[in-house]
């Protein structure tokens, strides 16, 4: 970035934990300025500028969507408040980062599409596994054939948890569960190498709330690939994946949706093992910042989406979501 390039100014809407990580990433980056901060508290707000600080507090939403000093907003709400954060942002024509999952279902996430495009506003969901360098060097490593046909993906994330009844994460008003919070990195993990599926199977534990605590997919494809994939908060999965071909696989032993190294086993070839600071330079500051990095360019570029993070691509992860969903018997209010 040039001296004379003005820096991309951010909003952050929700004060919590992610956007407390997410606004320390974007402090790391010299072409990035955190100029406001949104919550429904305006203590709350005030407490997480005077953190960072961050010169504007606003008690509510609507005062920072409202801020004309503001390029693009982050949402960094529960999911089941994304709908509702982002489509307020986007009718008051910011540009909008928004959380994974993107919404509720792939209702609300049309909706929030069809709000952007209709204004030419910029979206994208903030599905930093895309935007990794090494995730992006490995996919094309295997469009350009180094285990041959993709046959199998298998992807798990999940770890052991003791979630109150009234959490958020069994919550069904809250879109609680599993799923959206950590089950949607499988699937869009899967989505990334092999689009969206043709099939859909999927069974899962439930707890007595009501939502999904451990669920299993089995995700097909007419070409017959296949992939198999998990979520959980009550079993200590890590996040293992691996993807097998025709002419070899790829493993990642863990953390495979902010991926640091991977190995390429081939017959008749020693291991190939590929990290992050093998393919990129920034590879010690975490994945933000490259999720951040592709906003700002995509905006200094004038782009009202990320080639990255298509939202065609968003769309149709949301809708395999909601076929797991209607598998195992989970629904939200949003769904009526």
């Amino acid at each position: 970035m040039g001296q004379d390039t003005p820096k991309i100014r951010w909003g952050i809407l929700a004060t919590g934990g992610i956007a407390a990580t997410f606004t320390e990433a974007l402090l790391t980056l010299p072409d990035a300025e955190v100029v406001a901060v949104g919550s429904r508290s305006t203590a709350a707000a005030k407490e997480f500028a005077g953190r960072y600080g961050i010169p504007r507090a606003y008690g509510s939403w609507a005062e920072l969507a409202a801020d004309d000093g503001v390029d693009v907003v982050y949402v960094a709400t529960p999911h089941s408040a994304h709908r509702a954060a982002a489509g307020l942002c986007l009718a008051a024509g910011r540009a909008v980062l928004c959380e994974k999952a993107f919404t509720l279902n792939e209702r609300e996430a049309r909706e929030l599409v069809d709000l952007a495009r209709g204004r030419d506003l910029f979206l994208m969901e903030a599905m930093w596994t895309y935007c990794n360098p090494l995730v992006r060097h490995m996919a094309t490593m295997i469009a350009d054939g180094v285990i041959g046909q993709v046959r199998t993906v298998s992807a798990h994330f999940g770890f052991a948890a003791d979630f109150a009844p009234a959490h958020r994460m069994r919550d069904p008003e809250q879109g609680g569960g599993a799923l959206l919070d950590l089950g949607v990195y499988p699937v869009s993990f899967a989505h990334l190498l092999l689009g969206e599926p043709d099939a859909v199977q999927a069974w899962a534990h439930l707890t007595p709330e009501g939502v999904d605590e451990t669920t299993g997919m089995v995700l097909g494809w007419d070409s017959g690939a296949v992939a198999t994939l998990s979520c959980s908060f009550v079993s200590d999965l890590g996040a293992p994946a691996a993807i097998s071909g025709s002419a070899g696989r790829i493993e990642i032993a863990d953390g495979f949706f902010h991926a640091e190294a991977f190995t390429v086993h081939r017959p008749g070839h020693e291991p190939l093992t590929v990290r992050l600071a093998d393919v990129h330079q920034d590879h010690d500051r975490g994945t933000m910042r490259h999720e951040a990095a592709e906003v700002m360019r995509a905006l200094r570029a004038g782009e009202t989406e990320s080639p990255l993070v298509p939202l065609d691509g968003s769309l149709a992860v949301m809708r395999t979501l909601d076929r797991v969903r209607e598998r195992i018997g989970v629904g939200y209010a949003a769904d009526r």
